[in-house]
């Protein structure tokens, strides 16, 4: 059997391309990190370096395949509108395009639950609660317009499913934790609002386990949405407090109001808009609400329909995590 991941040479495209080749399966694996991509090939996966915005490579690349996962995106806080146009919902049209003309078994598309974010308490979110009026920035929106293609392509008749996968973290990650730990080593970490924050993070390997269950899921989990999380909430300053004492280093939290913390963003943001040619700022407004203002989802639906089972613990992931920083990180 083939199966072909977009985004192989980001943190989660890689552990999936590696379980899949564990697991006998013939992999294709595209991105651009073409030095993480040579150490793929090592490992088995028959790597192409690609741009999803390539819609002739896409279409030739997807020939055969039997799973398509696309894993790929333009995932950040900050930056240009066109380019997350481009990446998102053109590079979703293209994998779509590539799909339908070579009738593969399944796409199995990664979203992302930034589209509930609405710089608010959010708590035990499901799929079909409404979304906000104006999505948090640019990779929201053209997720959100990214699942929109997903919809029309399964209305035509494409077998696909979305995941919705929450706060990914593991060994090899490259965003959230080691952001947190690189912010604690200046010295102190800003605790916004009264740092009573219950979010949700989810470990990688379960959500691979997420996107293989997908494969092989009931014909009524086509063209549906699942958020994917680790299903326990937690006080994300416990989060912080745990990975540094685990790493043997301290650090000195500095209070500030949520208010003057959103005010602070705003003003950063349209300074750099005016006058840093939109260099992202030190801090946003959603980072700011990140930091104060809980948010949980709700992953009845994907244990119920999909029979997923977080397998490795939060406490057992950051043991995980720790053991590869203490060896990897910068």
């Amino acid at each position: 059997m083939k199966a072909l991941v977009t985004g192989a040479t980001g943190f989660l495209g890689q552990k999936l391309a590696l379980r899949l080749v564990s697991m006998g399966y013939e992999v294709t694996g595209i991105g651009r990190n073409t030095a993480i991509g040579e150490t793929l090939k090592k490992h088995g996966v028959h790597f192409v370096p690609c741009s999803l915005e390539d819609k002739t490579k896409i279409a030739e690349l997807c020939k055969e395949q039997h799973f398509v996962f696309h894993c790929g995106a333009l995932s950040s806080p900050w930056g240009k509108y066109r380019d997350f146009f481009h990446s998102n919902v053109i590079g979703t049209q293209n994998m779509i395009e590539g799909c339908k003309r070579a009738d593969v078994n399944r796409l199995i598309h990664v979203s992302t639950p930034s589209l509930y974010f609405n710089f608010d308490e959010r708590l035990d979110v499901k799929e079909y609660d409404p979304l906000p009026k104006a999505f948090v920035n640019h990779y929201a929106k053209t997720k959100h317009l990214a699942e929109l293609e997903m919809d029309k392509a399964f209305q035509e008749g494409l077998p696909t499913i979305t995941i919705r996968p929450r706060a990914l973290f593991g060994p090899g990650d490259n965003a959230i934790l080691p952001r947190l730990i690189k912010v604690c080593e200046k010295g102190f970490f800003p605790k916004v609002g009264t740092g009573s924050v219950q979010v949700d993070i989810t470990y990688v390997e379960n959500v691979v386990d997420a996107l293989l269950l997908c494969m092989h899921s009931e014909e009524k989990t086509l063209g549906q949405k699942y958020n994917i999380t680790n299903g326990v909430r937690i006080n994300l300053y416990d989060v912080i407090e745990q990975v540094m004492v685990m790493l043997g280093k301290s650090f000195k939290y500095k209070n500030i109001s949520f208010e003057r913390a959103f005010t602070i963003a705003k003003y950063l943001e349209r300074f750099s808009l005016l006058f840093l040619a939109g260099k992202e700022p030190v801090l946003t407004r959603y980072s700011v609400s990140v930091l104060a203002k809980s948010q949980t989802l709700n992953i009845e639906k994907a244990k119920n329909e999909l029979g997923y089972t977080p397998r490795i613990t939060i406490e057992e992931g950051i043991h995980e995590f720790v053991k590869w920083w203490e060896t990897h990180g910068n």
